[in-house]
């Protein structure tokens, strides 16, 4: 009986103050805390980035008293355009890379909201949502902030907690809040028709969905399913004796050098003779060149990388949130 009792509190624990995010404003408690205190320091879009260390060390003493590697790799995450579509923190300085490379120390990095975080906190000091005390309860601090984003929707989420996990795609802004307007119109309209105006997931790093539009809105319908993703290219450059494909952009989550190795690996392997040298030559943009034989069939290549190399993913949709009772 002990161990039952202990174990649900810690599953209920798990479930509703660090997983899974909440449905109003699309955040868990560390990444709402963390907006919060940056709104009470006034370190808004218009103003000078602040020290990562200062802004993480107020968050641990007055709301969130966990270790402060994980609230600062919260705060990077918020801040990184590959991870979020709409990022929700504006950093300065080293905050990672789509190859996996992890940002600076907290000490050399600067942080403010971004210009749409507004949305996301403007009205707190109004009354307009809860509040409650703090862990040591000298302060107080929103239950949900008074979110005028979709934010759960178009930056999606994904945590672990006990016995239930989710996992929600980003979507794009303009589409979510056509199908807003459409639902505060009438509001028994249908999922199926609501899948007009969200055509379906819109990911930070690109990529082609191959899902039909049926499969999309039966996973709208369930609240699961696999969505599957995989890079897009473009044909490059001709030499007497080689070809080469550009590829343009890589799956959602997919660590961009590890990609290129897994393609270099095919190559160094032999298992596909047409297939020469792989060269990643990204700035900005995402650019990996792939070098094959002229005589070579490119569909066939690009066919065989996108089974044989995380070219192309299965994305597991798991549309799960807390609703307040």
């Amino acid at each position: 009986e002990a161990a039952q009792s202990r174990y649900l509190n810690y599953a209920l624990s798990v479930i509703t103050a660090r997983a899974l995010p909440d449905v109003r404003d699309g955040l868990k408690p560390v990444q709402r805390r963390i907006l919060y205190t940056m709104w009470q320091q006034n370190l808004t879009a218009d103003t000078k980035h602040r020290k990562c260390a200062k802004v993480v060390g107020d968050v641990m003493g007055s709301f969130h008293p966990h270790g402060d590697a994980a609230l600062y790799e919260t705060l990077v995450r918020m801040a990184q355009p590959f991870s979020l579509r709409y990022p929700l923190v504006d950093g300065s300085g080293n905050f990672g890379s789509l190859d996996g490379d992890s940002a600076a120390a907290m000490r050399y990095t600067e942080c403010r909201l971004a210009r749409i975080s507004d949305e996301m906190l403007t009205e707190i000091e109004q009354e307009t949502v809860p509040f409650r005390p703090n862990y040591d309860g000298t302060k107080t601090e929103p239950v949900v902030l008074p979110a005028r984003l979709p934010n759960l929707l178009i930056n999606g989420a994904t945590g672990i907690a006990v016995g239930m996990a989710t996992n929600i795609p980003p979507h794009n802004l303009g589409e979510v809040c056509t199908a807003l307007i459409k639902l505060l119109d009438n509001e028994d309209i249908s999922t199926s028709q609501l899948c007009r105006y969200i055509k379906g997931p819109d990911f930070p790093t690109g990529g082609q969905i191959l899902n039909s539009q049926e499969e999309l809105k039966e996973i709208y319908k369930t609240g699961s399913g696999s969505i599957r993703l995989r890079g897009t290219w473009d044909i490059g450059p001709e030499t007497r004796s080689t070809k080469t494909i550009y590829v343009e952009s890589v799956p959602y989550t997919v660590n961009k050098a590890q990609l290129v190795e897994r393609i270099a690996e095919v190559v160094i392997s032999r298992k596909l003779p047409p297939l020469l040298d792989v060269k990643d030559l990204s700035t900005e943009d995402v650019r990996i060149a792939i070098e094959m034989k002229k005589d070579a069939d490119e569909k066939m290549v690009m066919a065989y990388l996108f089974r044989h190399t995380p070219l192309q993913i299965n994305f597991a949709v798991n549309l799960t949130c807390l609703i307040p009772t």
